[in-house]
């Protein structure tokens, strides 16, 4: 899609910190992050929506779902992972892209979901450089 957010990332039109990348998928850092490591994944096939999504392009993306959520496990020593997949304006999707967020959960981080105030997960492109090693 010409004007879709994410087809422009994925095509580099847009700037991101990009933490993975192969032959069905594409890993970025959200710019408003819950929290430290905050990625999405997004399948580089356009679908607005995971109903719209062919099968063989979501058993394509949930690879790199599962080999991004190791590589912030390993890197971020996180204790566990949210995995949050939206469709819909009404269940909160803002981008007509379907898209897998990956949020790293801390021990004694609290529960639930906000934007992040912590300046280090901010710092995008040292969170970035922290991942990728």
């Amino acid at each position: 899609m010409d004007d879709c957010l994410f087809c422009k990332i994925i095509r580099g039109e847009i700037p991101s910190y990009r933490v993975f990348e192969d032959a069905h998928a594409f890993a970025f850092l959200d710019i408003n992050p819950f929290g430290l490591g905050h990625t999405l994944v997004v399948p580089k096939f356009h679908a607005e929506q995971l109903f719209f999504l062919p099968p063989e392009e979501l058993a394509g993306v949930m690879p790199a779902v599962q080999r991004v959520a190791t590589l912030l496990r390993n890197r971020l020593g996180c204790e566990g992972m949210a995995l949050m997949q939206l469709n819909g304006e009404v269940a909160g999707q803002t981008v007509g892209h379907v898209h897998f967020h990956l949020i790293p959960r801390f021990a004694g981080q609290p529960a639930g979901w906000a934007p992040c105030t912590d300046p280090a997960a901010k710092d995008l492109a040292a969170v970035q450089r922290r991942i990728l090693g």
